[in-house]
């Protein structure tokens, strides 16, 4: 990996401060402590104090749609004007094409020796950091004469795939056009997107990788679980796991996003598992010579769960820029990375406990706790994007090991399924007797997440109303 002493002549004090820093952590693996220059008052205030950063996110950020009704052509038009408003600082390439033809655009900024390349929506359905990378565009723009924002542009080059799988974002898919996973095409190359990323990442032999990706949104950490709303990899690039100065630089990278986010999402950064998979870019990117940090979005609220992600990535990625410009990151210790808790799937959308469950198969009732997914589709409705959400029983039993999005305490209730399509709060109805013919749809895994919660009513045999859950459009009656 080249250092940045390698790369440039340090003719800015930007460059210098850069320099010294990369020196004293080199003097600090032989040994010798690190004598890291501190930075200005009001510098060091913007960089590193994350809450500084998500109010500056708060009133800043960029006016994009939510992240699964972003389009390829929005963010074409998007590039192009960055780059049109700003030609001397920002310049932007296509680097290729997709299978449908679609072009694969690279952003770069900055003029510093220290190589920095971005990708992100390699997979088409996970598109948290694409919308947080325009919010570090505009952040850059308006704040380029800033000690911190000039600072970064002395010291590093700042390269950024914001949409790599275009194709598969304009479905909303995982894959691309082929019905490949470009994630798992770093050897064969059979993906025209990932022969782009993967020309680009030689050409530059960038000095440090960040692949920005979202998790599934049963992903938990800790004990209890609580979401996993980001979760970070220090990439490994052999299955020995290896620790080479690249690895010890991205533990140290994530251990400074850690340090940024957790007074925004306490108890909800994880790490991801670091096995190595043959396959994929990030290990492979690591295993030709360029470094790779994972930063996997997770799940966040059912209520709002894309914008606040999108804040944290934002946080996330300006913090780690600073800290490689600053030199910071080699202070960091690379133990707030190794002792963040694993990642699980111990979380569901809705989890509704302790309910007296009438099943709708003519089974007796049990007491059980139900665990409800929640899945997301973009649909093309009137000419428009519109996302649309479902959901299905994931599991049921004993649940308590589990946690949810959202928690309904239903001790003393009868949970049923949504049989009367026209019953809304307040209701009396009577429970069907579905010994002899199931329900439509029942209460049991696979089936759609719509209950009736009901408490006893006075008159024998009759049950109130008292929620009506679902997730999706509810069935009409038959």
């Amino acid at each position: 990996m080249k250092t940045i002493c390698e790369s440039r002549r340090l003719g800015s004090p930007g460059l210098r401060r850069a320099a010294v820093a990369w020196l004293g952590a080199l003097a600090c693996a032989a040994g010798l402590r690190a004598q890291v220059p501190p930075a200005p008052a009001a510098r060091e205030q913007a960089a590193s104090d994350p809450v500084v950063l998500a109010r500056l996110w708060d009133r800043e950020h960029v006016d994009l749609p939510v992240g699964p009704l972003v389009t390829h052509r929005e963010v074409e038009a998007r590039l192009r004007a960055v780059q049109a408003a700003t030609p001397d600082l920002f310049s932007l390439e296509e680097i290729g094409r997709s299978v449908e033809g679609r072009a694969i655009y690279h952003l770069a900024f900055g003029h510093g020796p220290f190589t920095v390349l971005l990708w992100s929506q390699m997979h088409g359905d996970e598109p948290s950091a694409t919308s947080a990378l325009f919010d570090l565009f505009e952040y850059v723009r308006r704040h380029r004469a800033d000690p911190t924002v000039a600072g970064m542009l002395a010291a590093l080059t700042i390269h950024v795939v914001p949409m790599l799988n275009p194709d598969g974002a304009e479905r909303f898919q995982r894959r691309n056009a082929q019905g490949i996973d470009i994630n798992r095409d770093a050897l064969l190359l059979q993906a025209p997107e990932g022969r782009a990323l993967k020309a680009l990442r030689d050409r530059l032999r960038a000095d440090v990788g960040f692949n920005l990706h979202n998790q599934s949104w049963r992903t938990s950490v800790g004990s209890p679980p609580r979401p996993a709303s980001i979760s970070l990899l220090s990439v490994a690039y052999d299955s020995a796991r290896t620790e080479n100065d690249g690895r010890r630089l991205t533990k140290r990278l994530c251990a400074v996003i850690r340090d940024a986010l957790e007074p925004l999402a306490p108890g909800q950064v994880g790490r991801y598992d670091d096995e190595f998979e043959v396959r994929a870019f990030g290990d492979n990117v690591t295993r030709w010579g360029t470094p790779v940090v994972l930063i996997e979005t997770g799940p966040w609220t059912l209520a709002d769960p894309d914008r606040p992600p999108v804040r944290l990535n934002f946080v996330a990625l300006v913090t780690a820029l600073d800290a490689l410009a600053t030199g910071r990151v080699h202070s960091a210790d690379p133990a707030r990375y190794a002792s963040l808790p694993v990642n699980e799937a111990r979380l569901f959308a809705i989890r509704i406990v302790g309910a007296r469950i009438v099943a709708g198969t003519g089974v007796p009732p049990f007491t059980g706790d139900v665990g409800v997914g929640v899945t997301r589709a973009v649909r093309t409705v009137q000419g428009r994007r519109a996302i649309e959400t479902s959901g299905r029983i994931e599991d049921l039993g004993d649940l308590r090991g589990s946690a949810g999005l959202e928690e309904l305490d239903a001790a003393g209730r009868t949970l049923a399924p949504d049989f009367a399509p026209a019953a809304q709060v307040g209701d009396t109805v009577t429970l069907p007797d579905w010994s002899a013919t199931p329900a439509r749809a029942t209460i049991a895994v696979g089936q759609p997440a719509h209950f009736l919660l009901l408490r006893l009513a006075v008159s024998p045999g009759r049950f109130v109303v008292e929620r009506v859950i679902g997730v999706g459009p509810r069935a009409t009656a038959p």
